[in-house]
């Protein structure tokens, strides 16, 4: 029979689909693709069975098989030991032979193995088990070397000699490939090692051996790294070396479980790694603890002594401690803080070690789908039954052996027990060390305390103690209590301790650590509580908010803690704290909202001399407003600060919005009430457009969401929207008390004569919709349709003001935000948020992200110019963007324009079209670079599968050419075995090329279309615009896209680098299979049209071949992969903009910017580009806004580019303090110019128009505060009469309202 190679057996791996966003066309390919798999691998099953019919039925007439069912048959009952009887005087002849090569030649295994295994595979020979006789281990001691007389050796005593020659080789071979470095190459090594030794030897044997030599490397590493225990150890060293042991063990125990797990069955592979690894290890540590506990017991044999001559001081030592009378097993002694934290942080080692180990067995037992324990690690006394995985490409396993079901040796990882002499000691000291620590550290917060000159908090940044933590980002606090921090930090080493009870050896460890936690919590709390009393007397504002941001710590600590414990408990252990924190944070909360909102009524707002609204002088000349209003902005601007710095992110924007909408509700009220004089009012008008303004700029910091800020009547229960339904009340009490008498008299005069009016409920209704709109001639048709009175829009103080007032704001009609809009809003917020940050990047078309591509590259070019600055930040700022707009599959239209332009501008079009593959390039482009990566890792696994191919040992034509099998041996070899030498295969050697070759090639022609289907839609975008680019200068590109050529191109370039090929597969190749890929290479550029020196004979017949067997199949898979990277584009486009024409356009991108955004932060790094771009346009702010300014329209020639600010995380690291001189430079200079304000132009027949449906009661009491209706002011007759009118007006609409109230 021929090599088995050369039947198709396909595979498709449909983890690619997780990296793409298939549309309509890519599931019909994919699906098209397996099916036409299915249907291959059907055929080629068919066709080797029919092979095996032909094949027995011509060697063996007896037996006749007719059917599959014949064929299987024999399969199952077939035994390999069956061999054909060979003449003993043969037999010994070719065992000499192959003896003397071995003692007289030099490199002759790899030959004599490779014909063993060819013997036995081709020529129903089985030499283990015809010539097994001595054991592994108690060979014959004889060396090959001392043989002399030949005579009274038999058959089994020269075999044996061979043996163990061959495994002297092999072994060295194993023993050796302990050094390679790269894994996934070392893993294949090892597997073909392992594959021989079991072709000679019995797999316990192998297993055995294989055991010695990891054990010995095992040893080495733990000697090393394990230092033992003494005295004067450094713990901290200790634990580190400890750590780094584990993580180094794990790394042996996964290459190992990768090397057996196809060649063992499952108990086999759990077996070796339990007895290999974890069983030394725990014994190991069991030696180091049994010296640590004699250390331990001597020291606190001493401290016995001398605590009994003197009082006991320290509270619960002597409680801790035994007399040396107690019994060897099980002694007590003292364990302090130190030797605390190291036994948890090595019982932490030995968690993560467990976690892991339970985490890799798990691809065994799911693909098995079999009922176990804990992920394969169990308790000794626990057994269960687990489906044994057959082998069947291995010959020597017995038909008796591969049963379904068998009892078999699960994973006992028992490492606890070594902690069982050391257990109780920790029990009783956890308790006595956690209440020690706390409260020293408490101590010394109340001695810092009564020292401090202020009563200001040490506080600490919690990123710098922040550890693993499943919290959002928007809840975790910024800064809390420096003492909480240490107390939390302490309790954080001490939990593996507590996480480890499995079995009643750490109960009592968990118990106490329980009940020791609670008294912690306790403590804490109360000394929170405590330090909430000295506010407001004593402590500031700032103390509350981060009295506020510390319970939440403990709180989040807490619940953490009992998440991580209900997993062996499944039941709450610290309801009772976590409960008792949630109701202090709920009471601090509302106690920093309501001191802030009393602090402004009673306080800050209290401004007699500004509010003197019947003074007869005009205030400050009517050119500044009340000074209440600016301490008003200035204590916003500092509680902004604090909160922004101290609280979480979401919490800090609901307090100040909380406080801001009442203390808007508290102003709206108060000017509402006021009464000015004639030279007042203009104040009432300063100060309510101060308010306005300020509001303005304090929205960006309260709303999440741009259709939070553009449409708050979305969010009717929403505070956002109670802030604009005050800011309105504000500008009614504006337009009625401030505006001139003759146009309010003008506008509700007019309008009892022009309309036909009724009164309902005490509103206007006005009949005749056209005389409305030619009343109201300045205002928009489409404002005038709204159902609503135009001064009950949310937006419509803004849109009042906007005229006067440059803002970013938009009116809801323009549906989005400009760029600088986008921008301003997402650093307003308290934190990084995801969403907002990523729909900030897409806007506009990603111009945010064309700026920072133009200003990086100059960054680039900088740091180059800077020999001792060797850190490639802009680089790697490009890389974070490639990486986001990547996988942003809803908006493909922005990864290709942003790039597309970036690569003109840069003119990097002809990189594009001969992309590189090596990875050694230091001057490689960082674009082309991530461009190589994305489509490297597209068609990985064909070259994975093209590599297999071509590996040696894999296929006959790769043997054939690998050793060449000696004459006199050859001559050898009994006739009986029907072996055919390689010289007679070599023959036809080009012939099975040609046919290896046309597999290949069909491989890679076959899959393109299924590759790129699977690419997602922004790469596919990107390639088809940039082939509009090139298409002119390129002429290959008229035959397959641009993206099919680099594919093929990047395919093409990694079978010619072999280091590349290496890193991608771990397969090291021989001369001749890089021969081979080359002409495979040919194929493929001759495929694609690329011009090449000269015509090559075997590239032609290896194409003419394909045509042959599927006529014009090659150009129909072109055609569709071309068909699939142009059209799926743009259909995705087209269907992304269709959805957003719907009706619930903002709804759906919503959720598209949410699911992309969760697309990428659950991709390897993607949190992290998107936290980085984030900081560079938080570092780079008031540069992002200047670019953005000068291209607003703007025909100017535009600003030039410069490198960017590339210092991460300082602005959180290092936040400014509130500086009131900065704020009130801004709240002058920037924000708010007063005596501009006085001089602004209303336009009141715009204005008054909008308060036709105002309420009768409001418009009666804002008309009796006008400064006309004061009995001692003087007015000229016309305006009298003008007022008269006005009050009959109210009249009239008082006496309809109780007319409509009396009716029944």
């Amino acid at each position: 029979m021929d090599c088995g190679d050369e039947y198709s057996h396909n595979s498709f791996d449909l983890h690619c689909l997780l990296n793409s966003f298939p549309g309509e066309l890519e599931f019909k390919q994919i699906f098209s693709d397996i099916d036409e798999q299915i249907e291959q691998n059907a055929a080629s099953i068919e066709h080797c069975i029919k092979e095996i019919q032909s094949e027995v039925n011509k060697q063996c007439p007896d037996v006749q098989l007719r059917t599959t069912t014949d064929c299987f048959e024999l399969l199952d009952n077939y035994n390999p030991t069956k061999s054909p009887s060979i003449p003993h005087g043969d037999l010994i002849k070719f065992l000499k032979t192959l003896q003397d090569l071995l003692k007289n030649e030099l490199n002759q295994e790899e030959m004599i193995l490779d014909l063993l295994w060819d013997l036995s595979s081709h020529s129903s020979s089985s030499f283990p088990s015809m010539l097994s006789g001595a054991s592994f281990h108690f060979l014959s001691r004889t060396s090959l070397h001392s043989v002399e007389d030949y005579s009274s050796m038999d058959v089994k005593s020269i075999w044996d000699n061979i043996r163990l020659h061959l495994r002297r080789f092999l072994v060295s071979k194993l023993q050796s490939h302990n050094e390679i470095s790269n894994s996934q190459h070392k893993i294949w090594l090892k597997n073909q090692c392992i594959q021989q030794l079991l072709f000679l030897y019995p797999e316990s044997e192998v297993i055995v051996k294989y055991q010695s030599i990891q054990n010995k490397l095992l040893a080495k590493l733990l000697q090393n790294c394990f230092p033992s225990y003494s005295r004067e150890s450094n713990l901290d060293i200790m634990v580190h070396g400890y750590q780094s042991t584990m993580h180094k063990l794990y790394s042996m125990i996964k290459e190992d479980f990768n090397t057996l797990r196809e060649i063992l069955a499952p108990s086999s592979t759990v077996k070796f790694i339990k007895e290999t690894y974890l069983d030394t290890v725990t014994e190991e540590t069991a030696k180091f603890l049994e010296n640590f506990c004699e250390l331990q017991f001597q020291e606190s044999a001493v401290r016995v002594i001398k605590t009994s001559k003197s009082s006991s001081r320290h509270r619960g030592a002597v409680h801790a401690l035994v007399t040396p009378e107690c019994p060897q097993k099980r002694r007590n002694f003292f364990l302090s803080l130190d030797k605390l934290k190291f036994l948890s942080q090595l019982i932490k080692s030995f968690l993560e070690l467990e976690k892991n180990v339970e985490e890799l067995l798990e691809e065994i037992f799911v693909s098995l789908r079999t009922p176990r324990n804990i992920s394969g690690i169990s308790d000794p006394s626990n057994q269960e039954v687990i489906i044994e995985k057959p082998r069947t490409n291995e010959t020597r396993v017995l038909s008796e052996q591969l049963l379904p079901v068998k009892e078999a040796t699960l994973l006992d990882f028992a490492w606890r027990s070594v902690f069982k002499e050391v257990s109780l000691p920790m029990a009783h000291c956890i308790t006595t060390a956690i209440e020690d620590f706390s409260t020293k550290i408490l101590q010394q917060e109340q001695n810092e305390r009564s020292l401090a000159v202020t009563y200001a908090m040490n506080l600490v940044n919690v990123q710098q103690v922040w550890q693993d933590t499943h919290v959002p980002e928007e809840d975790q606090p910024k800064k809390i209590a420096k003492f909480c921090s240490d107390i939390m930090e302490k309790l954080d080493t001490m939990l593996p301790l507590a996480l480890a009870c499995r079995d009643d050896s750490f109960q009592e460890i968990r118990a106490n650590f329980e009940e020791a936690c609670c008294k912690v919590a306790t403590a804490v709390l109360a000394r929170l509580q405590e330090r909430v009393k000295e506010f407001p007397s004593k402590a500031p504002l700032t103390n509350l908010h981060t009295l506020l941001s510390t319970a939440v710590y403990v709180f989040q600590h807490f619940t953490q803690y009992d998440n991580l414990m209900k997993e062996n408990t499944k039941k709450p252990v610290f309801l009772v704290p976590v409960q008792r924190y949630q109701e202090f944070i709920n009471t601090l909360q509302f106690q920093v909202t309501d001191y802030c909102v009393r602090v402004c009524a009673t306080s800050i707002l209290q401004d007699a001399e500004s509010h003197h609204w019947d003074g007869y002088k005009a205030f400050y000349e009517g050119e500044r407003c009340s000074f209440s209003l600016q301490m008003w902005h200035y204590f916003f601007c500092a509680l902004h600060h604090d909160l922004w710095t101290i609280l979480p992110p979401k919490l800090a924007q609901e307090i100040f919005t909380e406080v801001l909408e009442k203390s808007l509700g508290l102003l709206a009220s108060r000017y509402a009430r006021a009464h000015p004089s004639y030279k007042r009012t203009p104040q009432i008008r300063l100060d309510v457009t101060t308010i306005l303004i300020c509001t303005e700029t304090m929205l960006w910091s309260v709303c999440t969401s741009v259709q939070k800020l553009l449409n708050p009547h979305e969010y009717i229960d929403d505070k956002i929207f109670k802030i604009h339904t005050h800011c309105n009340n504000l500008f009614t009490t504006l337009v009625i008390l401030t505006s001139p008498l003759s146009e309010l008299y003008q506008l509700f005069f007019l309008a009892t004569l022009l309309f036909r009016t009724n009164f309902r409920n005490g509103e206007f209704f006005q009949e005749g919709e056209e005389i409305v709109r030619t009343f109201q001639h300045g205002l928009d048709d489409s404002a005038s349709d709204s159902i609503k009175p135009f001064f009950k829009q949310p937006l419509h103080w803004f849109s009042c003001i906007s005229h006067f007032y440059p803002s970013l704001l938009r009116a809801p009609s323009s549906g989005r935000l400009t760029a600088e809009g986008q921008l301003k809003l997402l650093l307003s917020q308290p934190g990084c948020n995801w969403n907002l940050l990523l729909e900030t990047l897409l806007h506009h078309d990603g111009l945010l992200l064309r700026i920072l591509l133009k200003s990086s590259n100059r960054t680039i070019q900088e740091q180059a110019s800077n020999t001792d600055n060797n850190l490639n930040q802009g680089s790697s700022l490009i890389e974070s963007i490639f990486k986001v707009l990547y996988h942003c599959n809803f908006s493909p239209q922005i990864f290709g324009n942003v790039f597309v332009s970036y690569m003109e501008e840069e003119q990097l079009w002809d990189f594009l079209y001969n992309i590189p593959v090596s990875t050694f390039l230091e001057s490689e482009l960082e674009v082309i670079r991530c461009l190589r990566l994305a489509l490297t890792d597209a068609v990985k696994d064909i070259v994975q599968q093209i590599i297999f191919m071509m590996s040696p040992g894999r296929n006959c034509e790769t043997n054939l050419n690998k050793h060449s099998v000696p004459e006199c041996l050859r001559e050898s070899i009994p006739k009986e075995w029907n072996y055919i030498p390689k010289e007679t295969k070599r023959k036809e050697s080009s012939k099975g090329f040609t046919r290896l070759a046309v597999q290949a090639v069909s491989i890679v022609i076959s899959k393109l279309p299924t590759v790129i289907a699977c690419l997602p839609p922004p790469i596919k975008y990107f390639f088809s615009l940039s082939e509009r680019k090139m298409s002119k200068n390129f002429v290959e590109l008229k035959k397959a896209s641009l993206l099919v050529w680099n594919l093929i191109v990047i395919i093409c370039r990694i079978f010619e680098d072999g280091n590349t090929v290496e890193l991608l597969t771990g397969a090291s190749l021989d001369r001749w299979s890089k021969e081979k890929l080359g002409l495979i290479c040919v194929c493929l550029e001759s495929i694609m049209g690329k011009q090449t020196s000269g015509p090559n004979q075997m590239a032609q017949r290896v194409i003419q071949s394909i045509e042959q067997e599927k006529p014009n199949w090659i150009e129909s898979q072109l055609l569709k992969a071309r068909k699939l990277s142009t059209k799926c584009a743009f259909m995705t486009i087209e269907q992304s903009t269709a959805l957003e024409e719907g009706d619930g356009a903002l709804e759906l991108t919503e959720q598209k910017i949410n699911m992309m955004v969760l697309d990428i932060c659950h991709k390897p790094g993607g949190s992290e580009y998107l936290r980085q771009i984030y900081h560079i346009m938080r570092l780079n702010e008031e540069y992002l806004k200047e670019q953005l300014f000068s291209m607003n329209g703007s025909k100017e020639k535009p600003l030039p580019i410069r490198p960017l600010k590339m210092t991460l995380r300082s602005v959180e690291d290092q936040p400014s303090a509130f500086n009131p001189f900065q704020v009130y430079k801004a709240f002058s200079e920037n924000m708010l110019v007063q005596s501009a304000i006085t001089k602004w132009n209303w336009n009141w027949s715009k204005l008054l128009p909008n308060y036709l449906g105002l309420d009768k009661m409001t418009f009666s009491v804002l008309l009796k505060n006008r400064w006309e209706m004061r009995k001692d002011e003087r007015l000229e007759e016309e305006e009298k009469a003008m007022l008269e009118h006005l009050k009959q007006f109210c009249t009239i609409q008082n006496s309809s309202a109780s007319d409509n109230t009396e009716e029944p």
